[in-house]
Formats: structure tokens, C-alpha cells, sequence
């Protein structure tokens, strides 16, 4: 699932059945069994039981699209856990909201530092490239010459 903005409407959105079973869950979310699973027993989603089979609620929906979109961010699951755990504070979401705008304003800090790192080894590997066809261009002339 490709989410471009935080508003945007996914398939998930347009379903209207209150319970998702594992395979819809993967369909919707474009994910694995093996992720659902993960997620569980990291105690992030809850679904309903009945024998074997899980069934995922609204809420669990709700969980992982943010779980999603936190991963897609660079959160870690201990940061995502502590955000989703604020949701019941009873402040309508202010302290939630509050502090996931500071984890993701230090995250976005951290992505410029790791693009301009990157920036700068791609810039010193484009001139070591350059170096090198010097080199090797260099070594033919002198076979060349040599023959």
C-alpha cells in the first residue's frame, strides 16, 4: 500500500465490513501473513480469535495503517507502540498528536543528515570514477603506444 499523504483514501478505507480476516488484512495492506503475526505478538495488533482463524476489527485496521506509515517514516516499533498507547490518554489525541510531531521532526532531522552523508559519498564516488577512467584511459595509451 502506497500512502502519499495522511489524508489520502486507500482501499482499506472504502471497506465497510466491521471484521477483516488475515488474507483481506494482506490484500488491503499489501502485506504478509507472517507480518500480521509479527505485529501480534508484539502486542501492537489484537484481532479477535475464533479457533484458528483471526479476525482483525476497525481498530486493528486503524493500528496498522500507522504502523505502516511509521515503519515507512523510520519510527522504531518502541516508537510507534508509545504513540499508538497514547491514544486513550483522553485528551482527543493532543498528547498522541504532540508527540508524534516531535519524533517525526527528529526522524526528518536525521533523514537530511543520512541524505546529505549520502550526497557527499556519492559526489567523492563520482570523482573517484572519474579518476579511474583517467587511469585506465592513461594505461591503454600506454599499451597502445607500447605495441
Amino acid at each position: 500500500m502506497t500512502v502519499n499523504t495522511m489524508f489520502q483514501v486507500t482501499k482499506v478505507d472504502e471497506m465497510t465490513s466491521d471484521m477483516m480476516t488475515i488474507r483481506e488484512m494482506c490484500d488491503a495492506f499489501d502485506v504478509t501473513p507472517r507480518t500480521l503475526r509479527f505485529y501480534e505478538a508484539k502486542e501492537l495488533l489484537f484481532p479477535k480469535r475464533e479457533g484458528q482463524k483471526r479476525l482483525f476489527t476497525k481498530r486493528d485496521r486503524a493500528r496498522l495503517k500507522l504502523i505502516l506509515r511509521g515503519k515507512r517514516f523510520g519510527f522504531s516499533l518502541e516508537e510507534i507502540r508509545q504513540l499508538l498507547d497514547l491514544y486513550h490518554m483522553g485528551d482527543q489525541q493532543q498528547t498522541q498528536i504532540a508527540r508524534a510531531y516531535d519524533i517525526a521532526r527528529e526522524r526528518l532531522a536525521d533523514m537530511e543528515t543520512q541524505r546529505a552523508e549520502l550526497d557527499q559519498a556519492i559526489d567523492d564516488l563520482k570523482e573517484q570514477l572519474k579518476w579511474g577512467e583517467k587511469m585506465i584511459a592513461s594505461m591503454k595509451q600506454t599499451r597502445s603506444a607500447a605495441e
